[in-house]
């Protein structure tokens, strides 16, 4: 059923209230499962089967790549369809892919549930509910897109400690068959009955000529805003994975440096917060350039200051905040700059190179960290990364 027009929707938002609750639910139970389940259950998996963690974190890393790929696919079926049947087909595929995963007996297979988690989580992660919600609220979508921010914030709160606890009682194939149920169970009926709003017609940049998503996909302001957002996001998640050992390298406790690292994803919660009064007052490249800037400049602290702990956890805190902030920017970039009508298609085509960025970060991250002479020159390297992605963001303009 293609898109109807927006006038329905004029006066009410029962509809997009509804679809925003759920993909609340959703992205709490779709996170919290399909990404965070498995660095909690990651050891266990290599000590019971007796592959590597390489294997294992090889295989979850495909996932992420597929996920980034088949997010194109996604994003264009979402701008002419809607969200609901491949919001719901999704979370299908990914309670199929954690029952594989679970009795998986070589490699192979492991590999082979873990891409098609990475198809699922294509479907059913932030980039399809940004669309839905980009396309259902606007032009106040901004706060939608904060709120669905907030509750997948909490997914690793909520799923971290119930997978850990599932484990104290089950082995790991028995605890991710416990969690596909709790996936189709949540994720499967809430996609189905949230997201059942009609689908209204898209809306260009007032006052701007429609627009032609191939040509803006081969723009210079395109490729430049994606340069950006990758080098910003392998920054931000090689600090991510770097800091504790960064920090145990320098004296401190690991209870200390999971302290500051936990921390920091507190300011991420609070700095989305922030982010709808930033957005009214400036416009999308001067926040853009803003917050890459102001993340090479935490991740440069990082590599100068050993310390004091204080230091170190508002440190922490404002990385945090700046990240969640650049979660926001990536998921409004789109629409900021040329409206809703191919919000879906460009958002999976800028989405592909940063998040293969996140996935590849932990490797990197490591892999540099060793061939410069440990994490200092790590976080040095990162601030320029950041800054080569705050001059990519000045020339997206």
């Amino acid at each position: 059923m293609g898109p109807v027009a927006a006038t329905p929707l004029v006066g009410t938002r029962r509809g997009p209230r509804r679809a925003l609750w759920g993909l609340c639910v959703t992205q709490i139970t779709s996170w919290g499962i399909l990404y965070y389940a498995f660095p909690v259950l990651n050891s266990e998996i290599a000590a019971e089967t007796g592959w590597s963690t390489r294997v294992t974190t090889g295989a979850f890393s495909a996932a992420l790549i597929v996920s980034a790929l088949a997010g194109i696919v996604v994003g264009r079926v979402i701008d002419g369809r809607g969200p609901r049947a491949l919001m719901t087909a999704g979370s299908v595929l990914g309670s199929v892919s954690l029952v594989v995963i679970a009795s998986a007996g070589n490699p192979v297979v492991f590999f082979g549930g873990w891409v098609l988690a990475g198809t699922a989580m294509a479907a059913t992660f932030y980039a399809p509910a940004f669309a839905a919600l980009t396309r259902w609220w606007a032009p106040d979508h901004v706060r939608a897109l904060t709120a669905v921010t907030l509750a997948g914030g909490l997914a690793s709160t909520v799923f971290a400690p119930l997978t850990a606890a599932l484990a104290d009682h089950l082995s790991w194939r028995g605890t991710y068959l416990v969690l596909a149920l709790v996936f189709a169970g949540i994720t499967v009926p809430a996609h189905a009955i949230a997201l059942k709003a009609p689908w209204p017609a898209a809306t260009p940049m007032p006052g701007a000529p429609p627009a032609d998503a191939s040509g803006i996909a081969r723009s210079r302001r395109f490729r430049m805003l994606a340069v950006a957002l990758t080098l910003s996001s392998f920054t931000a998640y090689a600090v991510i994975v770097a800091l504790v050992p960064l920090l145990v390298g320098r004296g401190y406790s690991l209870t200390d440096a999971a302290w500051i690292l936990g921390l920091g994803g507190a300011g991420q919660t609070f700095g989305r917060l922030l982010y709808v009064g930033l957005a009214r007052r400036t416009g999308p490249t001067a926040r853009l350039t803003a917050l890459t800037v102001l993340s090479g400049l935490a991740t440069a602290s990082f590599a100068v200051f050993p310390g004091p702990f204080l230091l170190l956890v508002v440190l922490s805190v404002a990385a945090g905040m700046i990240r969640g902030n650049l979660t926001l920017v990536q998921a409004t970039a789109v629409a900021d700059r040329w409206g809703t009508e191919h919000y879906g298609r460009l958002s999976g085509l800028l989405g592909v190179l940063p998040s293969c960025a996140s996935a590849i970060a932990p490797f990197g991250g490591a892999a540099l960290a060793t061939g410069l002479g440990g994490y200092p020159h790590l976080f040095a390297l990162l601030a320029g990364v950041a800054a080569c992605g705050a001059l990519a963001a000045v020339m997206s303009k």
